[in-house]
């Protein structure tokens, strides 16, 4: 959700503990940030949809959508849970480092055998 005009001439009586990020320092006014996204989610999409109506009743703001980056995080939602990966990131450290092309490599050992304890092996406390 993205915020028009969000917490301009707010207060809270809660201590809260930031500091401006760098390159957006504003020395007239070092104890306060400028915020206008807002996440959001609930176990129930009925509760989704009433957080949404109450908060653009009370402020002027557009849904964006269902998040799918944040943070440098890819977030994907599916039926069976949410999935965060840096699939990007990764991508990224490849090709910055030249490695984008290389050929890649199986696994060096048989994927479908067992791993067994060893019956003559001792214990490790590790």
């Amino acid at each position: 959700m993205d915020v028009k005009s969000a917490f301009l001439y707010g207060t809270i009586e809660e201590e809260v503990y930031v500091y401006q990020p760098l390159g957006f320092e504003d020395p007239d006014h070092p104890d306060k940030i400028y915020v206008d996204d807002i996440i959001f989610g609930y176990t129930s999409k009925d509760l989704c949809k009433a957080f949404e109506k109450l908060i653009k009743d009370k402020f002027q703001m557009s849904l964006i959508g269902e998040l799918t980056f944040f943070l440098g995080l890819q977030v994907k939602q599916k039926q069976d849970g949410i999935f965060i990966s840096q699939d990007e990131y990764v991508a990224e450290i490849l090709r910055k480092f030249g490695l984008k092309d290389l050929k890649l490599a199986s696994t060096p050992i048989d994927t479908e055998k067992p791993l067994l304890k060893d019956p003559d092996g001792e214990d490790v406390d590790v």
